[in-house]
């Protein structure tokens, strides 16, 4: 058997395979009606994940409160009506998933990178308040790159946010979710605290590293003590800042540590976000090294993510220990039955739709 194709169990969820979907932002929500209410087309685009035979599927951030979208059109899970339509997906992935796939929600709030306009919006940068916008809130009172100045949070707000996570994975368990990751990564704002580029506070939410990993890590502890013992938690992090100063791989691979001690079940591994003068080197696999670093010194089970396309590429970075699991992204998008293909090309097979039964390839070698 392929070793992407291996079955996983984190706690009591049982993953038929090691090929999951990425969180990806939509920018789909209707702000004005519905706003952070997932609608019809996230139905689609997350379901036909499902049907195509990913064994776990991410959603885009969802945000913990209003103010922590990355755009008036982002996702939330902060109220019951947010809540009723992620049921109607979850419901909908665990009916139908060829390999009876699994859903986990991703708990976001995006700082100082909040009230910013989608992509397909015709403008960039901070949303005005006159246009649906909002004052933004990180840890210090610094812009990122072409957006408006945030509020730097009172220690008040900042246990706010945390007893938010913790309100945000309640209401995830009771809409059906099968896990949940944390998002610490690509400089929201988990990620703003950790990164000394960003938090100048001298109090106890800043400071040293402790200081910054402080908020990350009691956000942390206050979802995994109200969801189910039994299910199993996920953390995004950026191995890297890709700047000078910034998070570095040996700071990761410590909060990764102390992380899973405070009862992560795997660290979801990206790299980059804080700060718009970093400095990436992308390449095909580039962040599995972070990944597989974090698996060893850390001793916690890792995901990677990014420029990952191929079946062989994926396959090489599982079966060379670099990663418990990848997360597809971008090669998602353009073929969104990428697991059903993949068996195929590793010469493995897992179960189809019925509906699609006829168009299953037959080796004929």
């Amino acid at each position: 058997m392929p070793a992407l194709f291996e079955p996983l169990k984190l706690r009591s969820l049982e993953l038929q395979h090691r090929g999951w979907v990425s969180p990806m932002c939509q920018y789909s929500c209707d702000p004005d009606d519905a706003p952070g209410v997932p609608n019809d087309w996230h139905l689609m685009h997350l379901g036909s994940f499902a049907a195509g035979g990913a064994a776990l599927i991410l959603t885009e951030a969802a945000a913990v409160n209003a103010e922590g979208r990355i755009s008036p059109r982002d996702a939330g899970l902060y109220n019951g009506e947010q809540a009723e339509a992620w049921e109607r997906i979850t419901s909908f992935v665990h009916r139908h998933g060829a390999a009876e796939a699994k859903i986990g929600v991703q708990l976001a709030h995006a700082g100082r990178k909040a009230s910013t306009y989608w992509p397909f919006a015709g403008k960039h940068g901070s949303v005005p308040e006159s246009d649906g916008g909002w004052t933004t809130v990180a840890p210090s009172a610094l812009a990122f790159d072409g957006y408006s100045e945030p509020a730097a949070m009172t220690q008040d707000q900042i246990r706010g946010v945390v007893s938010d996570f913790a309100a945000a994975a309640t209401l995830a368990v009771d809409a059906g979710f099968d896990t949940m990751e944390i998002h610490g990564a690509h400089g929201y704002l988990l990620h703003q605290f950790q990164s000394p580029l960003i938090n100048t506070r001298t109090d106890s939410w800043g400071g040293d590293e402790a200081g910054r990993n402080r908020l990350m890590l009691e956000v942390v502890d206050a979802v995994r003590e109200v969801i189910p013992e039994s299910m199993p938690l996920l953390l995004r992090i950026s191995a890297t800042d890709w700047a000078e100063g910034g998070v570095d791989l040996a700071a990761s691979i410590r909060l990764a540590r102390e992380a899973a001690g405070r009862g992560v079940d795997l660290v979801d591994v990206s790299s980059g976000g804080a700060v718009a003068h970093q400095q990436i080197s992308a390449g095909p696999g580039y962040q599995t090294g972070f990944s597989a670093a974090i698996r060893k010194e850390a001793g916690v089970a890792t995901g990677t993510v990014g420029l990952l396309t191929s079946a062989g590429q994926v396959e090489h970075a599982v079966a060379t220990g670099q990663a418990d699991g990848v997360l597809i992204a971008r090669a998602a998008l353009r073929d969104p039955h990428w697991w059903l293909r993949a068996a195929f090309e590793l010469g493995h097979d897992i179960a189809w739709p019925p509906q699609y039964e006829r168009a299953r390839p037959r080796r004929t070698f």
